[in-house]
């Protein structure tokens, strides 16, 4: 959902996320991650691995962006957009290990 149209009293599913539309919404579930609530207390960078890990790709860091907006806003910040996210992204990711081991295609 856009930012703007956000209203955390109304998020009850996934799409009623900032930056979360259905494509998204399917990628979190499939790391079993079903409602907002679940996100209280997630690492953004723990989410992008397992769906990385989970579905065998290594995704766009745009995903780990959009991953950083719901986990902060979901522990209570406000809802923006995911670019917000990206310069932090990078200076926090930077340095870390990208250890996400993707299956080979056969």
């Amino acid at each position: 959902m856009n930012p703007k149209k956000v209203v955390r009293e109304k998020v009850k599913i996934l799409t009623d996320l900032p930056n979360i539309g259905p494509a998204l919404a399917d990628d979190l579930r499939l790391i079993r991650i079903d409602t907002p609530e679940q996100l209280k207390g997630k690492e953004a960078f723990e989410l992008y691995e397992m769906l990385c890990e989970k579905t065998g790709v290594k995704h766009d860091p745009c995903v780990l962006d959009v991953f950083m907006s719901i986990t902060d806003f979901m522990n209570g910040g406000e809802a923006k957009v995911w670019w917000d996210y990206t310069q932090q992204r990078k200076k926090t990711y930077s340095l870390k290990n990208w250890h996400v081991e993707i299956r080979e295609e056969i």
